[in-house]
């Protein structure tokens, strides 16, 4: 049950307190009596509400001529394939003609699209990742102060399905279950913001402890290593003071937000790829990601809703979504691929189940969506032919009142890390440039910049 105060409330009025005889410090909360008249700060210190950066993705693009109008600056207008997306229209902008420079680099099939619009950098070979994709680059500007650095689910039931690296051997593992995915959020560490007791978990006390130490004593230690260790030892504390934070968070009472309702356990249901079992998996998982965001778990979530080159396949079909870009012959009379077209409408009608989720969720003066930032991209144009220029792109969601909405925004030929570029600074990330040798611009997509 949430708290009731009089507005306006200070920050401090909830942080103080004893906790067993120990001072703790609370996480700031975003309910209405913490923040402005206008719903839109806090109402302390005038800060504006979290920022939250996603990004989701679907293999095998869009039919081209099927997807959007050809006219752009203008409100966005759907075509037959993004019908579904109609109700968010004004919440979405659509990226087309934004291309990708090979650089001297051989296209990789299934890779090279979605690697260059995630890096700025295009791949040398299959499977290398050489800089980090936008969610890390974002989440190491913004990601601090949650319980998770980032959360990671995917509707195929493979653990492979990722698109989030920091390079070819770091990348983040999405969770395939959404029972699992429901015990990772919601299971014995959580602490329902909304509770009226509080008692942390001895267990994370001990492991706080410990991590502690070993932060201490590494001081002495790193100072006899050589230059080279020092990185390699480096990086590896880093990634223990990470955690050692995110135990910290789990010693203090989270403060109420009326946003986080925690949902019932899921029944554990099958995995796999064929179709009705991926779009029920990715309603689940949708819906354990949104509230894990409301309730502050974590300012950084990917979700994967089909594989790049998707093998996603209908009940009682042979040929999955892949082959059959390949194989299924076009239409006479309508002039495209009408079984490859159905499985482009379901794509975007889980995306929009996606947003409507996010949009379905009060927060200050509007949704979890007004004050989140979503990407969505495939890994190439047409399917039928593997091309990697135009790979069709979308945002969703206000950030927070940084970006116009509504948009079709076409690049005209130019490079697809223009969109990178522009998304992280709307997201506070400091970088008057991004990208690799051919890939490398400073040039912004202004038109989406409020």
């Amino acid at each position: 049950m949430g708290v009731l105060l009089p507005r306006p409330v200070g920050r401090r009025a909830m942080l103080r307190g004893m906790l067993h005889g120990t001072a703790v410090g609370v996480a700031l909360p975003f309910l209405d009596c913490f923040l402005d008249t206008n719903g839109t700060a806090l109402a302390a210190t005038g800060a504006p509400l979290p920022l939250r950066f996603g990004t989701w993705f679907w293999g095998l693009g869009q039919t081209p001529g099927r997807a959007v109008a050809a006219k752009t600056g203008a409100r966005l207008e759907f075509l037959d394939e993004c019908k579904p997306l109609e109700p968010y229209r004004d919440h979405i902008n659509y990226f087309s003609n934004f291309n990708t420079l090979l650089d001297g680099a051989s296209p990789q099939v299934h890779f090279t699209g979605w690697a260059a619009a995630r890096t700025g950098e295009t791949p040398t070979k299959e499977g290398s990742v050489k800089s980090p994709t936008l969610d890390v680059v974002i989440g190491d500007a913004i990601g601090a102060g949650t319980r998770f650095r980032s959360l990671d689910a995917t509707s195929t039931g493979n653990a492979k399905d990722t698109y989030s690296f920091r390079n070819t051997g770091s990348f983040n593992t999405p969770e395939v279950s959404p029972l699992a995915f429901y015990a990772r959020i919601f299971g014995a560490e959580f602490a329902d913001p909304n509770q009226a007791t509080f008692a942390p978990d001895p267990d994370v006390l001990v492991r706080q402890s410990v991590l502690s130490l070993v932060s201490d004593e590494s001081k002495a230690f790193i100072a006899s290593l050589g230059a080279s260790d020092k990185n390699r030892i480096d990086q590896y504390f880093t990634s223990i003071r990470q955690l050692e934070n995110q135990l910290a968070l789990q010693t203090q009472k989270p403060a109420p937000n009326k946003a986080c309702v925690v949902p019932p356990r899921p029944a554990e249901g099958p995995l796999g790829l064929e179709i009705n079992m991926v779009l029920q998996n990715h309603k689940l998982m949708t819906g354990l990601m949104a509230l894990a965001v409301a309730c502050n778990q974590t300012k950084i979530f990917n979700m994967v809703y089909s594989n790049a080159g998707s093998n996603v396949r209908r009940l009682g079909e042979s040929q999955p979504h892949h082959n059959l870009t390949h194989e299924e012959p076009v239409d006479p009379k309508l002039g495209y691929q009408v079984q490859v077209a159905w499985f482009n409408c379901r794509q975007m009608e889980a995306f929009a189940e996606f947003i409507r989720t996010f949009a379905s969720i009060p927060e200050g003066d509007g949704t979890l969506l007004d004050h989140a930032l979503i990407f969505a991209n495939s890994d190439t144009n047409n399917a039928k032919l593997h091309s990697i220029d135009g790979v069709p792109m979308m945002t969703a969601g206000g950030a927070g009142g940084r970006i116009k909405t509504g948009l079709h925004i076409d690049g005209n030929g130019d490079v697809i890390s223009r969109v990178g570029l522009t998304l992280q600074q709307v997201m506070g990330v400091s970088a008057d440039a991004w990208g690799v040798g051919a890939m490398r611009t400073s040039k912004l997509v202004t038109d989406i910049l409020a």
